[in-house]
């Protein structure tokens, strides 16, 4: 953002030199990324000349030998030009001996090409007005001969080239920076003084402005509506040409250049509208039509859809809000009233619509930012001054206002004893509420604490303050304003926390770590993925509950559900690359809808592709349910959760994202978690372009899960002694899980083995058969069971009396049935 220090001392008295100014944005956090001089440097010897005559030079056809008188009476000079766009009789500034040019340039008498040169007529570029140098600088007719040249080019202005953060929307105006500097300098803010009474409007014979309606009360929470008439357009005068060419901007004429004032002045964008253009005597802010077109002020047509804000009359759009006017109803030298605007849109939709559209604009540039709905009224004021001023006019009844200023009451409590434990050194209670209101942060009410006698302050924050909601945010005010230069020094001390890490970062490293080990490749993907995408993998209406309210852009629109997308693309990518990437994992997190609610949960995926034909020297084995049932497994263990509590639900027909028969999950979101792996939908891999299986496994947690405490795992020696192993075939209905089978047989086990002195070690399936005289619908799992002790060889009478308990339990308290 470009700075006038002129424009910035008509609001705060700056009697600093300019590296003390630089030196203070620069204290103030704001970066100074240049520095440059506009208008005529102070020069000592250059004075208005006129040229008597010319001829050409004797040695050199390009150069011409020019009489020059410099003072009433003097005696001609002589001096060499290779300029050719003078004339006899014309005045032009000359550098006379001893004088010295930007740039370092010392001029002094010499020969050119054999002939006595006593002096130089200048060039605009050579005299630091401008990039023209080749031509002299042509003065006008009546300046006084021999008059030195800063007299017809007085002042000059320093410009600084500021960075300012996103957050400090209030600085993006010469009087928010004069409202900074005079918080570090210890001045007074001077705001513009609004010379006319703001219910001053004379009834109009004609009304030029019948309604304003908002439809879209929602974006334009507040829009207001001035009328002027009787303006007479045309070119502003000098000071406000000037002050919009110092910081770079182009002079179009006086209504147009009085709303850029105002706009770089106090930071608040306005348009003015050509009140006869506007069809029906209507102003609408509404949401475009789709596929609705609009000429803006830059002459190119603009396609618009339903989620943009425009500004509309009876028939057609007249602006794109807050972005740009259209060129059906722009000030010219036609008009004779207009329409004032001054309004507040919600910055998120204008960011959207500037994106969309590919237009960015100083007003965009603030509305995306926010603007201080508080001072909208204060700003149309002003330009009313100003128009009044430059344009004539009247300002005619009546005026419009739709909506109200946001209600903004944002007060933070704090003591100064809080301020300085925050900031480790002494300062005066005084000091600290001089630095607080000198940016405007009044300290509206102070009491005592009746136990530890500590003072508290009830800070109230205006609302061009947006950026400050918390008591640690007014430390670094304070310390913004007193200076970081001034703090003490002082020997650092620290101390040493010995503390453990956050449960949650310990499970995504060790995640990390294990899949790491077993071969996989690391992934970073963004938190954000499209509406379609979503749509493709859920239902329409759990996509919506993931919808960000203002996303930047339509690839981004949506809270992630999974990491398996981000990861089946990064997938795609090293296929096409041919990097042989076949296993890759991410950390991250996801969110989750039940119930109303999304939840964010701590999320490891992985993606396996199935290896390709002929790519190695030995057959690799091919990936199948189970390797990715004990990767998740693992990643259950590593996240503190008993195994034989998961038994996971075998995938039906048509799920989007899993192939049916060949995946598993777990709904386990009120305990906290959700499991699901397997192989991928094969028609889903086509939309990816990824011709080979793929097999993939994602295990989402709560944050609060891993916080909780666990029972560290207990170890005890390998027993020396041999196992008894005993199988039983259970005869169990067609669709039992074989991991619900083997939970049922380990409770069982459990207590049958309560007093036996041995442990039932392992509970393994080794065979599944179905036809033969099976019953219809049932099907035989037959499991080998382990028993073991650490005391000694089992005696078959033991083990046989655990085993029989263990059987009369299952035909018990299940429907499974022994197979003989």
């Amino acid at each position: 953002m470009k700075v006038s220090l002129s424009w910035l001392k008509n609001y705060v008295e700056l009697d600093r030199s300019l590296e003390e100014i630089e030196r203070a944005f620069v204290l103030l956090g704001f970066e100074v990324e240049g520095v440059e001089f506009q208008g005529l440097a102070p020069l000592d010897h250059v004075v208005v000349g006129e040229i008597l005559a010319s001829e050409v030079h004797p040695n050199a056809d390009r150069l011409s030998v020019c009489r020059v008188i410099t003072a009433p009476g003097g005696e001609p000079r002589r001096i060499v030009c290779g300029a050719k766009n003078y004339r006899v009789g014309d005045r032009v500034p000359v550098a006379l001996p001893g004088a010295e040019l930007p740039g370092g340039f010392k001029i002094k008498a010499s020969k050119l090409r054999g002939v006595q040169s006593e002096g130089m007529m200048c060039s605009a570029r050579e005299l630091g007005l401008g990039e023209d140098g080749e031509g002299l600088l042509i003065l006008d007719p009546g300046a006084e001969l021999g008059r030195p040249l800063n007299d017809l080019f007085p002042g000059g202005d320093w410009i600084f080239d500021l960075e300012i953060t996103p957050n400090r929307s209030d600085c993006l105006s010469h009087v928010g920076l004069a409202r900074e500097l005079a918080a570090h300098f210890g001045g007074t803010l001077i705001y513009p003084e609004l010379r006319r009474d703001p219910g001053a409007e004379e009834p109009s014979r004609q009304r030029l402005l019948a309604a304003v309606e908002v439809e879209s009360g929602e974006d334009c929470p507040l829009y207001m509506a001035h009328v002027i008439a009787g303006v007479k357009v045309g070119p502003s005068p000098d000071w406000l040409q000037q002050a919009l060419k110092s910081i770079g901007l182009r002079p179009i004429n006086n209504v147009v250049d009085a709303t850029n004032y105002v706009l770089h002045e106090l930071g608040q964008p306005l348009h003015a509208f050509d009140a006869k253009k506007l069809k029906g005597g209507k102003i609408i802010v509404r949401h475009a039509r789709e596929g609705e077109s609009i000429t803006t002020l830059d002459e190119k047509e603009r396609t618009l859809n339903g989620r943009m804000l425009v500004i509309a009359d009876a028939e057609r759009p007249v602006a794109i809000a807050g972005i740009m006017g259209g060129a059906d109803s722009e000030v010219d030298e036609s008009t004779t009233d207009i329409v004032l605007e001054s309004a507040y849109f919600r910055p998120g939709a204008i960011r959207w619509t500037s994106r969309r559209l590919g237009i960015s604009t100083d007003s965009s540039y603030r509305y995306e930012r926010g603007v201080d709905s508080q001072s909208l009224a204060f700003a149309a004021m002003r330009a009313l001054d100003l128009i009044l001023e430059t344009a004539g006019g009247r300002v005619c009844s009546p005026s419009f206002k739709v909506g109200g200023e946001q209600a903004w009451v944002n007060e933070i409590t704090l003591g100064p004893d809080f301020i300085r434990e925050q900031i480790g050194f002494e300062v005066e209670d005084d000091v600290i509420r001089q630095c607080l209101e000198s940016l405007e942060l009044s300290i509206e009410h102070e009491s005592t604490d009746e136990a530890t006698g500590r003072v508290q302050w009830t800070v109230r924050i205006p609302g061009f303050r947006g950026d400050l909601d918390r008591p640690i945010d007014l430390v670094e005010e304070f310390l913004r304003i007193y200076g970081t230069d001034r703090i003490p020094e002082a020997p650092v001390r620290s101390i040493g926390i010995v503390a453990k890490d956050d449960p949650v970062a310990v499970f995504q490293r060790t995640a990390a770590e294990h899949l790491a080990a077993n071969g996989f490749l690391e992934c970073y993907n963004y938190t954000l993925r499209s509406g379609p995408e979503l749509k493709r993998w859920l239902s329409h209406s759990l996509a919506e509950e993931l919808a960000l309210a203002n996303p930047l852009n339509e690839d981004q629109s949506h809270l992630r559900h999974s990491l398996i997308p981000g990861l089946l693309d990064g997938l795609k990518l090293n296929h096409d690359r041919g990097t042989g990437a076949s296993r890759l994992f991410e950390v991250g997190r996801t969110f989750h809808e039940a119930e109303g609610r999304v939840f964010e949960m701590v999320t490891v995926g992985f993606v396996i592709d199935s290896p390709a034909p002929g790519g190695s020297w030995r057959d690799l084995p091919e990936p199948d349910f189970f390797t990715v049932k004990q990767l998740l497994h693992d990643l259950v263990r590593l996240a503190g959760l008993r195994l034989d509590d998961l038994v996971f639900q075998p995938v039906g027909p048509g799920h989007p994202s899993w192939q049916e028969g060949h995946a598993g999950l777990i709904e386990a979101l009120p305990q906290g978690y959700r499991i699901r792996g397997g192989l991928m939908n094969l028609a889903r891999l086509r939309e990816f372009d990824l011709k080979r299986k793929v097999h993939a496994g994602q295990f989402s947690i709560l944050p609060e899960r891993l916080r909780e405490k666990t029972v560290r795992p207990g170890y005890r020696a390998v027993s020396v002694f041999p196992p008894a192993i005993r199988d039983l075939a259970l005869v169990v209905p067609q669709g039992e899980l074989a991991g619900e089978v083997r939970r049922h047989l380990a409770e069982a086990g459990r207590q049958a083995l309560r007093e036996a002195g041995f442990v039932l070690e392992s509970i393994e399936l080794f065979d599944v058969f179905t036809g033969g005289n099976l019953p219809e619908g049932t099907k035989s799992l037959a499991f080998s069971l382990v028993f073991r002790s650490a005391e000694g060889t089992l005696q078959d009478d033991a083990v046989n009396a655990v085993f029989s308990r263990i059987q009369k339990l299952v035909t018990e308290t299940t429907p499974y049935r022994i197979r003989n």
